[in-house]
């Protein structure tokens, strides 16, 4: 069997978005992934069905695996022929003991690669709006920890010679030595006025800072219960801090919100409310699953002779052209139909298929669509295929058929079924912590968060969420259940939806 190779990567501070290129392809492709406390877990999903994971992460006072266990493991997993990805948190050559691998690995004939990563002193600078390097303040940067060997909690930098030095001092594994650290550095010559930032969890939606000085910061850390993984940034550039704190300014920041929808939908909405700061926690209440319909294959079959294809959802777009594309090669079989969409996101599904959409309505409802459609043309004795799922309403077709006397055939093509919340993450931290607002994106979400109040209860300490509706369908469902709304979209969009939570939140 030929040797695999491993590869040491930077996973970066924890924000996905700043996670190398080459990291992201090593971990799409690899046979196991070796991780520590400080990856983002979410790494793990990007990993194949079949990939090994190992988790070997340290914390303070509590390591996982010895590190010449670690080492051995990514020996043993190359030797059995394996690529090997071993995921760090920041950089593997920053105080991340990525030499010691390299060189086990060299001693042992495997072959390796340096994959670097946005070290935590960048992240933390960057998401605070602290400059490292400033013409008027700072021109050199130094990075010391407040422990060299993590298996020894003993500081070994002379700080007192680093306060000489000048320039941004970036502190790593510091806040258990906080106030003899600057006590050192003041000791060492530095004003006990000089700027100190705290930053913890880094560039990452629950991150928390400070800014004090090397005379409050020991007590200043404390009151504010700012605990490890923290960077501290010592230097004048830290007064940056209260003018260019871009990330902790978001609407949105230090709120938690929850997303109803499934899995396979809600990385559109969780990316919009992270944009605005917000800490997302996602609640599957509903699976997406296709229907095996009995009219598909016929409809299909006929498929070109329709003059109308009226698609009702995102999901319905999707699920149809999966059908589609494995039944005809040619997309010129679809025929020349028309086509309509009920609103912008369903009819981006449609456009990513390289074709038109012919009628938007204004307000993505089916009475909408139906106005639409009817204004459009004539549809006396068109044929009409609308797809759909399990849970639409019969609105659309009563209106087609009845005003527009369309002959028209429905196909539904997904089902909603709910989801099993007991074991779900996001389930957890919504009854143990809460949430400041719920979103709800269609009805069958509504009535699956009902149905399943019993698994989400939340424990007396929890915050209880205001609830944010996409629209007016969606505010009735809620009002049948008895459910307050505290806040619904202007429009039937996921920038709307967002901006109702933000002003629902501002109450």
């Amino acid at each position: 069997m030929s040797k695999g190779k491993v590869y040491l990567v930077g996973a970066g501070p924890g924000n996905l978005g700043l996670v190398t290129l080459r990291a992201k392809e090593l971990i799409e492709s690899c046979d196991v992934l070796v991780y520590d406390y400080l990856a983002n877990p979410e790494l793990k999903q990007w990993t194949r069905a079949d990939c090994e994971h190992l988790y070997v992460g340290k914390r303070p006072n509590l390591h996982a695996i010895p590190q010449s266990e670690i080492e051995s493991i990514l020996v043993a997993r190359a030797l059995e022929g394996k690529q090997v990805v071993r995921l760090k948190g920041g950089d593997p050559f920053v105080f991340g003991r990525g030499g010691e691998e390299a060189c086990r690995l060299q001693e042992d004939g495997i072959e390796f690669e340096i994959v670097p990563g946005v070290t935590a002193a960048f992240g933390s600078a960057a998401f605070t709006g602290i400059p490292l390097t400033h013409r008027e303040h700072s021109s050199s940067i130094c990075f010391l920890t407040g422990h060299e060997d993590p298996d020894k909690h003993t500081m070994h930098v002379d700080f007192e010679q680093f306060a000489k030095v000048g320039g941004t001092l970036c502190i790593y594994m510091g806040m258990g030595h906080i106030s003899d650290i600057a006590d050192r550095l003041m000791a060492g010559g530095k004003s006990p006025d000089t700027p100190v930032a705290v930053i913890e969890w880094a560039t990452l939606s629950r991150q928390r800072s400070l800014l004090a000085t090397l005379g409050t910061v020991a007590q200043a850390k404390d009151e504010a219960g700012l605990k490890p993984p923290a960077v501290v940034i010592v230097g004048d550039v830290a007064k940056y801090y209260a003018q260019i704190n871009w990330f902790e300014s978001r609407p949105l920041f230090g709120k938690r919100v929850a997303v109803t929808r499934s899995r396979e939908q809600a990385g559109e909405l969780r990316h919009r409310l992270e944009a605005q700061g917000a800490d997302v926690v996602e609640l599957p209440l509903i699976e997406i699953v296709p229907e095996k319909s009995p009219e598909a294959e016929n409809v299909f079959e006929g498929i070109a002779t329709y003059d109308w294809i009226v698609f009702t959802s995102p999901n319905g777009a999707r699920y149809f052209f999966k059908q589609f594309h494995k039944r005809f090669s040619d997309l010129r079989c679809l025929g020349g139909a028309q086509i309509a969409c009920i609103g912008k996101s369903t009819a981006r599904e449609v456009q990513r298929q390289h074709l038109a959409v012919d009628v938007i309505p204004e307000k993505a409802v089916a009475e909408n669509l139906a106005e639409a459609m009817l204004e459009s043309q004539s549809l006396d004795s068109l044929n009409v295929l609308v797809v759909t799922g399990n849970r639409n309403r019969d609105v659309l077709v009563r209106r087609l058929e009845e005003e527009g006397r369309a002959i028209v055939d429905l196909l539904p093509v997904y089902r909603n079924e709910p989801t099993d919340l007991s074991e779900e993450p996001g389930a957890v931290v919504f009854r143990e912590q809460g949430v400041h607002a719920i979103t709800f994106t269609s009805a069958s979400t509504v009535d699956n968060f009902v149905a399943q109040s019993g698994q989400l209860k939340l424990t007396p300490n929890a915050i209880h969420p205001k609830a944010v509706s996409i629209g007016p369908i969606t505010s009735e469902a809620m009002k049948q259940k008895g459910m307050p709304i505290d806040g619904e979209a202007e429009s039937q969009t996921l920038d709307a939806l967002v901006q109702a939570v933000i002003d629902a939140l501002a109450e």
